[in-house]
């Protein structure tokens, strides 16, 4: 399962128990939240660790990037499309 699999599957966990939604959000008021997500995610038993879930979001923007125009100095700029942490977050709070 792949990084976005993953979080997708642990976001649609979230949604359906209150408890593990409210458990995920209290981790972004902790010193190092990025550090606190992924612990949360282990200890669910999904191996999320810090620079997996950073690389993952780059390399899917990298693909966003090369596929289109050839990934030149034209391509659209998608703001926050790398950054699957604040996606996971943004989506779990609609």
């Amino acid at each position: 399962m792949n990084m976005g699999e993953m979080l997708d599957e642990i976001k649609t966990r979230a949604r359906e128990d209150s408890r593990l939604c409210r458990e995920f959000l209290d981790t972004r008021k902790q010193p190092d939240p990025l550090k606190a997500f992924c612990e949360k995610c282990r200890q669910l038993g999904y191996a999320v660790y810090e620079m997996d879930l950073i690389d993952a979001g780059e390399e899917f923007y990298a693909a966003i990037k090369r596929s289109t125009n050839g990934g030149g100095e034209n391509s659209p700029v998608l703001k926050g499309e790398d950054d699957f942490y604040e996606m996971f977050f943004a989506d779990l709070e609609i």
